[in-house]
């Protein structure tokens, strides 16, 4: 059987196929395309005729010259198929995206398989590319991707200040606790809760408390570093774990929270709320036995605050 009667079987067989839902393209070792089938002709816009003997590369420009030409020589080399997924390479070559279901995905995800063609005398002369739309299973798995962080964001926040959860951030403190004990780093936790809060209550009510909690929590936002852990230990009561901080730099955050906190004013009901919050300081500079030790300082420290006055920070010395 001659090479050109190799190539014409080769047409039959994808005159069988034309009606398959994937993109067939058969480019020769020049990656000039050779074959062009009713897929590619649907999705492109363009007709056989007209890409017929054209550089896929100047059919697709957006096609990574070096990197295809790498994985052609190695299925050149090797006689064996390569392939790409979508969640490595979205696309091997860009079509819009036409499916009614995943309509807002702006391109068609793919995966493709890259053949070698056999001729007759067992050279590798052509390639065969086969394109297929799997945008349909890429959304479906980014979606569902998606409502798993949202389902983990939910397990580890508070709702009402959309801070970290105690069971989350107690989980943080035990990490930075075991980075301590392998590598001798340092971190600092602040604790603090807001000064005379079960008067806010019986004064302004409920809502109203739900309000200043929510405004200490913004507060909090603006004034940690992406580093950080803020989260709420309980009613009026916050925590920030600051990593790699000793307690004197933790006593200027949390200065600066203090400051910041009592400058706010919070609008209920035609009512004006003022407040102050008391703030404990404990790094783990000083020996312990576990990460709770640190949260029972810093709590020693905050009582030493109320015991004092209020609306005033103190550290845990020992």
């Amino acid at each position: 059987m001659s090479d050109n009667l190799d190539f014409n079987e080769f047409h039959r067989l994808l005159a069988i196929v034309q009606s398959i839902d994937v993109g067939v393209v058969l480019i020769d070792r020049e990656y000039r395309i050779q074959v062009w089938n009713t897929f590619m002709e649907n999705r492109s816009g363009r007709q056989p005729n007209e890409v017929h003997q054209q550089s896929i590369f100047s059919v697709f420009p957006e096609l990574e010259e070096n990197w295809f030409r790498h994985k052609v020589e190695s299925v050149v080399t090797l006689g064996t198929p390569a392939f790409t997924i979508w969640e490595q390479r979205p696309y091997l070559v860009r079509f819009k995206n036409y499916q009614p279901i995943t309509g807002q995905e702006e391109f068609m995800y793919q995966n493709t398989t890259i053949l070698p063609v056999l001729s007759t005398n067992s050279s590798i002369e052509h390639i065969c590319l086969i394109i297929y739309d799997v945008t349909e299973v890429a959304v479906n798995k980014q979606q569902l991707q998606g409502a798993n962080l949202q389902l983990k964001q939910l397990a580890r926040t508070d709702r009402l200040t959309g801070l970290n959860n105690r069971g989350y951030w107690e989980e943080c403190l035990a990490h930075e606790y075991a980075r301590h004990r392998r590598y001798q780093s340092n971190a600092a936790l602040v604790m603090f809760d807001i000064d005379h809060f079960k008067k806010v209550n019986d004064t302004y009510g409920h809502p109203a408390g739900d309000k200043v909690i929510q405004a200490v929590a913004e507060v909090i936002r603006e004034q940690v570093r992406d580093t950080d852990y803020a989260g709420r230990y309980g009613g009026e009561e916050f925590v920030i774990l600051l990593p790699d901080i000793d307690s004197a730099g933790a006593r200027v955050f949390a200065e600066r929270l203090r400051q910041g906190i009592a400058a706010l004013v919070v609008s209920h009901e035609e009512q004006r709320i003022s407040f102050t919050v008391s703030l404990g300081v404990a790094d783990l500079s000083l020996p312990m036995d576990e990460h709770k030790q640190l949260i029972e300082r810093a709590d020693q420290a905050l009582y030493a605050s109320k015991k004092g006055g209020r609306n005033q920070t103190n550290v845990y010395s020992g």
